[in-house]
């Protein structure tokens, strides 16, 4: 019979958080949810990042996030779960600026704006919610092209004029590039919840806190 070796504090994970029992964020976490709703779809792969920054976000919003891991959902409603009917042109996608995109979108003048799939300014009032792609730039790409339905939303175009928290402890495909978490603050924070953004933003800090300790920055993840 083959028997089970124990798993360190480092290995075991939080069933909430889903984070090794070391980095677990759950004791001191504040919800604050918001009026706009956030819709995460997180790669496979990066849901077992120990430094994706996603499951922090979606805990943090509460009600406010719907959290889903895998590749590809039929629709919005879909994704958003059972008794979800929203309409796409409500809802906007963090927009990725992938060169095969049928209708590229111009540069942002702003540090936030919303656009609708031929380029033109969408007022944030009409914004009901969002759609954040979390992986990495291959991962992410692969959720847009897997999920059609996306190119029926309109596109949040941020302009972010500071790097990312993560700094040296997690590498960025460039500057400017932000983590999921950080992307959803800086929407919230457009679109007047501000409450709620800087609650993301302290309990990022948190994380990153215990990222930071020794023995926990050894290996750097992309």
């Amino acid at each position: 019979m083959r028997i089970a070796t124990p798993k360190t504090p480092e290995q075991a994970s939080c069933p909430s958080c889903w984070k090794a029992e070391s980095l677990c964020i759950c004791e001191n976490l504040r919800q604050i949810p918001s009026k706009l709703k956030v819709l995460v779809l997180q790669h496979p792969r990066e849901s077992k990042n120990p430094k994706t920054s996603a499951r922090i976000l979606s805990l943090s919003l509460g009600d406010s996030a719907v959290h889903r891991v895998g590749l590809s959902w039929r629709s919005l409603n879909h994704a958003l779960g059972v008794g979800r009917s929203e309409a796409p042109h409500d809802w906007a996608v963090l927009y990725l600026g992938t060169q095969k995109d049928s209708a590229p979108i111009s540069p942002p003048t702003g540090p936030f704006e919303i656009r609708d799939r031929k380029g033109k300014f969408v007022p944030l009032r009409k914004l009901k919610g969002i759609v954040l792609l979390d992986g990495n730039w291959k991962q992410s790409k692969t959720l847009w092209w897997r999920n059609a339905w996306l190119l029926k939303l309109n596109r949040v175009l941020l302009n972010p004029t500071t790097n990312s928290r993560f700094g040296t402890l997690r590498k960025q495909p460039r500057e400017r590039c932000l983590s999921t978490l950080e992307a959803g603050a800086e929407s919230l924070l457009a679109m007047g919840e501000t409450a709620a953004s800087e609650n993301l933003i302290v309990q990022f800090e948190s994380f990153l806190g215990k990222l930071r300790r020794p023995g926990q920055t050894a290996v750097q993840t992309p």
